[in-house]
């Protein structure tokens, strides 16, 4: 890790410190953390949508929406919460690093994430992943991916596969139909914020 520089803490909408160094798992409240996933934006913040591009935060209500309907037997209210909170790190740095840029940043910022995740799993008493749960888990997250790269991003199939690397179909129905919408539009960041965290207290 590089030197510790004079202040490597954010202050969050509720008034709370989060320290990236150092991190606890009482440093937000959940609405700093539903806000922060909300104006998370994945894809770079590119959309082919008028508006705001689509949130880290909707991206994990569909990831959710998508990991029910797919798994047999159901999945428990902590499997549900681990899947919602897949990407919660993101939402306190309010970053989510495209894969091009990654290499880039080196171990530093990998080390961030790491302790980023396990005060989010200790917080919310997120079970470990196992070697099944994580497939079925990056394979929704990936068929998501590929989605959300044609239905928001502007990617063509082809390009999802020459480009991206990514081989699951593209699928067509939006996992979040249900609640209401064009399907595929990115939320409002307020909309997006005050979903993920009703789906989040709900969970609890």
């Amino acid at each position: 890790m590089p030197p510790s520089p004079s202040r490597a803490w954010v202050r969050l909408p509720s008034g709370r410190r989060l320290d990236l160094l150092s991190p606890t798992a009482f440093d937000w409240t959940d609405e700093d953390l539903a806000i922060g996933l909300s104006r998370t934006f994945r894809w770079g913040g590119h959309s082919v949508w008028p508006g705001a591009p689509l949130s880290v935060a909707q991206h994990s209500l569909a990831v959710l929406a998508l990991r029910r309907e797919r798994a047999r037997p159901p999945l428990s209210v902590a499997e549900q919460r681990r899947e919602l909170l897949h990407d919660a790190e993101e939402g306190l740095i309010n970053f989510d690093c495209i894969s091009p840029l990654k290499p880039f940043l080196g171990p530093g910022f990998g080390e961030l994430q790491r302790r980023l995740q396990a005060v989010v799993a200790l917080r919310y008493a997120l079970p470990a992943w196992t070697p099944e749960t994580k497939r079925a888990h990056k394979a929704c997250d990936v068929a998501l991916a590929a989605a959300e790269a044609v239905h928001v991003a502007g990617w063509t199939r082809e390009e999802v596969r020459s480009t991206l690397g990514i081989r699951a179909l593209v699928i067509a129905e939006d996992p979040l139909a249900a609640f209401g919408g064009e399907p595929w539009r990115p939320w409002p960041p307020e909309r997006a914020a005050e979903l993920f965290l009703a789906e989040l207290r709900r969970l609890a």
